[in-house]
């Protein structure tokens, strides 16, 4: 299993403790150092609409220029910007043999996922 995030992200931070807390093993991707691949992007956008995965209520999509903005308009767009910006990237991303388990986090969600 992955987390997909950035360190000092409180949200990413809630998530890697609740794991750590309930003795589940996860690798941990850290954006900041090792970027996102075209092919990870791909993958997730297969999986769940671009709008899911686009942060838009984040800082850095609130400090892009309208023009960045209104130029994503689809999944192929989306994936450019998070592959250039990846803090636009909703997180954390948990992962498990290529398939999105959760986006963001909450603890009820990870709870849930966790119980099956």
């Amino acid at each position: 299993m992955k987390l997909y995030g950035i360190p000092n992200c409180s949200t990413v931070k809630k998530a890697r403790t609740w794991l750590d807390q309930n003795n589940i093993a996860y690798e941990f991707h850290d954006f900041k150092k090792s970027g996102i691949s075209a092919d990870t992007l791909h993958q997730w956008l297969s999986q769940v609409e671009w709008e899911k995965l686009v942060n838009r209520a984040g800082m850095t999509w609130r400090g892009l220029a309208d023009a960045e903005k209104a130029a994503v308009t689809d999944a192929a767009s989306a994936s450019k910007l998070m592959q250039d910006k990846t803090s636009v990237i909703k997180r954390p991303v948990l992962v498990d043999q290529g398939k999105i388990l959760n986006l963001g986090f909450t603890e009820a969600a990870y709870d849930k996922l966790f119980s099956q």
